[in-house]
């Protein structure tokens, strides 16, 4: 069966990550320094600043986790080339959808950051005030220091990782049947597709 780079996932992780991270503007919790990095996400996808909320990722930490052998098998400009279209394919899928789902926003509650085995994460649970049907998300965020600044690697909705997924559906068969050159040129031709090509980050 053929690999594509679909990313059909994405959306509705980086929903859940916009709901707690935008809620942060009204508590404590904005200034551990674990935290800051979901605030200043959110603040500046909602300004649509995307090309500067992609800077609190974690993109070099994403990368090694998605390829997981693969990247110390990569040159640097193949390791420099994915990170990069990594981060414009998400930026381009899930910030538009994001923008469009501040209104419902309830409480968030966080939980204190836990390090364990050498991971950092941060537990919150976010409360959506939607007309119809209010709900409650359980959301996990696992964040690294990168260059001494904490930025976010992954969040999980209900157990379910952003970027285990995207790893195990598409990225890790796409290296197994073609290496390196074949998973670059499907994050280019997702890329070249009309509806992406059209979206201009900023």
């Amino acid at each position: 069966m053929k690999t594509t780079l679909s990313l059909a996932r994405w959306p509705a992780a980086a929903l859940a990550l916009a709901l707690a991270g935008a809620a942060l503007a009204g508590g404590d919790a904005k200034n551990l320094p674990e935290v800051k990095p979901l605030a200043a996400i959110i603040g500046n996808v909602r300004q649509e600043r995307d090309l500067k909320a992609l800077s609190y990722f974690a993109a070099e930490e994403q990368g090694k986790f998605l390829t997981g052998e693969y990247w110390a098998k990569a040159t640097p400009a193949q390791q420099a080339e994915f990170t990069k279209g990594f981060q414009e394919l998400f930026a381009k899928i899930a910030f538009p959808k994001v923008r469009k789902n501040f209104e419902h926003l309830g409480t968030v509650l966080y939980e204190p950051p836990k390090t364990e085995g050498g991971k950092t994460t941060v537990a919150s649970v976010v409360t959506i005030d939607h007309p119809v049907k209010k709900q409650e998300l359980k959301l996990k965020y696992t964040v690294a220091q990168e260059k001494g600044q904490w930025k976010v690697v992954d969040v999980a909705v209900l157990g379910d990782s952003m970027l285990l997924g995207v790893r195990d559906d598409q990225v890790q068969p796409l290296l197994m049947e073609g290496g390196w050159e074949k998973l670059l040129k499907a994050m280019k031709d997702k890329l070249a597709e009309k509806e992406l090509a059209s979206i201009k980050l900023k």
